[in-house]
């Protein structure tokens, strides 16, 4: 029997996974552990020695690499799970290992496991100290991150740590930033989703996207204070969500 570990900071997605593990590899893998932390990640990988690993990309007290980089012993397999970032993909290609993208898909989970535990079968050299390598190239600079934004008139390099938060308009998202002017680009909300890291922005109405950096406190009212006293509404649905991932 393969011992699991799942590592993710959205329990619904730690419960998605463990109920997938259930219905798809119940005689072969047996889930022995959960973390939602990059502390309590490496605390339980220590101390249970698992045969697989479901890792979370973007954790909310860091990264995977983070607990890779702190672990002195990796005879694991690994799954990497992570939303739309072409960095973290980018690094894991070319670390030879897998990952699935979420929302998880039923085949491509499958997939995935499949290939993991026909690698451990056969004893395969697991590749991550290859990633960890790698990874400094292509995603250790992620959190201060620059992304390209071209409106009308310029091109804009804004680190991510600059951006307070984004309000939509149909097709046109403006940034507001660190900087004196306001940036309107010619994207939707969901574009703009894509390109920005998904541990470190919220999107937590259907118009807008907060810096979770800049999130003092939320209110009954539905509303959330950034810095300089901005306030920026809470849509229902995503009310449970914002506040699990901010604070």
């Amino acid at each position: 029997m393969i011992k699991a570990i799942i590592i993710d900071d959205e329990a619904h997605v730690r419960l998605d996974i463990a109920n997938k593990i259930a219905t798809n590899f119940s005689s072969e893998i047996q889930v022995i552990g959960e973390a939602d932390t990059v502390s309590k990640g490496i605390t339980i990988i220590e101390e249970l020695q698992p045969d697989l690993l479901f890792l979370d990309v973007h954790l909310g007290s860091g990264t995977s690499f983070d607990i890779l980089n702190t672990l002195k012993i990796k005879e694991f397999e690994t799954i990497f799970i992570t939303g739309f970032d072409t960095h973290a993909i980018k690094a894991i290609k070319v670390g030879a290992l897998d990952y699935i993208l979420k929302p998880i898909a039923e085949d491509e989970f499958i997939t995935a496991v499949n290939k993991a535990i026909a690698n451990k079968n056969k004893g395969q050299e697991n590749h991550l100290d290859k990633l960890i390598e790698i990874s400094t190239e292509y995603f250790n600079g992620i959190q201060n991150k620059r992304v390209i934004l071209k409106t009308t008139e310029n091109v804009y390099a804004v680190y991510e740590d600059d951006i307070i938060y984004c309000k939509s308009d149909g097709n046109y998202t403006t940034f507001y930033t660190k900087l004196p002017e306001r940036i309107v680009v010619s994207k939707s909300i969901k574009k703009v989703e894509e390109i920005l890291s998904e541990g470190t922005f919220i999107r937590c109405h259907q118009s807008y996207i907060v810096n979770k950096k800049y999130v003092s406190k939320y209110n009954k009212q539905g509303t959330l204070t950034l810095i300089s006293e901005i306030k920026v509404p809470v849509s229902s649905r995503r009310k449970d969500y914002t506040l699990n991932k901010i604070f």
